[in-house]
């Protein structure tokens, strides 16, 4: 058993890269001019950054300061995917300027570009164009909205989409060359993506666009029993997009995030307390719900046991014991661990694939930031040390 403090994450740098080469072969085989923009919100830490850069992939950024994140880490303007509803002015320009992918969200944005064109006269700006559609009439019951609208991009349905491309052709240094068609889905099937490459080509025929490239966006499953990979996805995208577009003349670009690092990545918890109140058994861990389900929305957890080697005694099976966070809110409770031998303190829980957004979605709420290590040659590595209360006030000032 390890023998650091816990809680701790960990993340395994072969299985990491298992699955970024996964990734590339599958589209190596069905469609070989690609990009992958790696997605910054999904897990921001700076190793992690640095690994899927040094593997090939652009920064895929949603807002100023995953831009300045993305710059401080070595990233040129011309290696930015940038997306969202929450760019910066200034930014969105230097990423113009310098060749980077802009896919415009708002009339705001085609506001900024407007200005921006107009002081460039002489310069061609080459933009991609967000794409608001009824993915759900395509996969009935499979996406998250559901009927309900997504608030990002321009409507196709209601003709935005249609006036965007038509002020962007007005512009006479403005050339529409991408479309971005990310959408969230629940199934994360193959169907979706299928769909969302049947849309590009909707599209393309529709406006007679002439495109260089298509971003698929994110949203992918990976590291599930049972649920698709990479292989299964690109077959599908390249026999719809292939009907209208050919890898010669346009790139395909995709943003993996929980796909990519999931599988990857542990959480490592010790049980330090337990408790019988009215004849329940709660088990206190020095992990919280928090750090691994922030949003409060999983109904379960993939998890094995450590079981301490110091206790020795024959644990009784119990019918109910309740998983439980360190924290004072009663919503802290992990799962129920049902008809199973008794837990004691030393024991550990370890959370299976929880890197993606679980990280970075981590608050500084009664523990801070835990370390992160990475497993290397069955070594363990830190590259994030545990945050103290010195890293908590940077950039405060209450001292008089």
């Amino acid at each position: 058993m390890e023998t650091i403090q816990t809680p701790y994450f960990v993340i395994d740098e072969a299985i990491l890269q298992k699955y970024y080469d996964m990734l590339t072969d599958s589209l190596k085989q069905n469609w070989n001019n690609y990009l992958v923009g790696y997605s910054f919100k999904t897990n921001s830490l700076p190793w992690l950054v640095s690994f899927v850069k040094k593997n090939g992939a652009f920064a895929e950024v949603v807002s100023e300061d995953e831009y300045s994140l993305a710059r401080y880490l070595g990233f040129e303007n011309s290696e930015i995917v940038y997306n969202g509803p929450y760019k910066g002015e200034q930014s969105f320009r230097d990423v113009l300027l310098a060749g980077g992918y802009v896919n415009l969200d708002s009339q705001m944005e085609l506001s900024w570009l407007t200005k921006l064109a107009s002081e460039y006269p002489d310069r061609n700006f080459e933009v991609g164009v967000r794409a608001n559609f009824n993915l759900e009439k395509m996969c009935p019951g499979e996406t998250t909205m559901g009927e309900v609208s997504g608030r990002f991009g321009f409507c196709y349905e209601t003709g935005k989409f249609a006036q965007a491309l038509s002020i962007l052709q007005k512009i006479s240094n403005v050339s529409v060359v991408g479309l971005h068609l990310h959408s969230s889905s629940k199934s994360r099937s193959v169907n979706i993506f299928r769909s969302i490459a049947k849309m590009a080509c909707q599209l393309k025929e529709e406006f007679n666009l002439k495109l260089s490239y298509v971003d698929l966006g994110g949203g992918y499953c990976g590291g599930m029993e049972g649920r698709p990979e990479y292989p299964d996805y690109f077959p599908a995208v390249a026999e719809e997009l292939s009907k209208c577009f050919s890898p010669a003349e346009t790139k395909i670009i995709v943003e993996p995030g929980i796909s990519l690092i999931s599988k990857c990545t542990t959480f490592v918890t010790s049980i330090f307390d337990t408790r019988d109140i009215k004849g329940t058994r709660y088990v206190m861990t020095d992990g919280s719900r928090f750090n691994i389900d922030a949003t409060m929305i999983k109904s379960s957890h993939l998890f094995h046991l450590e079981k301490s080697e110091e206790y020795t005694a024959k644990r009784p099976v119990m019918n109910e014991q309740i998983i439980s966070g360190f924290t004072c809110m009663e919503c802290d409770r992990l799962f129920t661990y049902e008809n199973q031998p008794e837990l004691v303190p030393g024991d550990r829980i370890i959370y299976e694939n929880v890197g993606g957004y679980t990280m970075s979605l981590n608050p500084l709420f009664i523990q801070y930031f835990p370390a992160v290590y990475v497993r290397k040659d069955g070594k363990l590595i830190q590259v994030r040390r545990k945050w103290t209360p010195a890293d908590y006030v940077q950039g405060s000032d209450w001292k008089e």
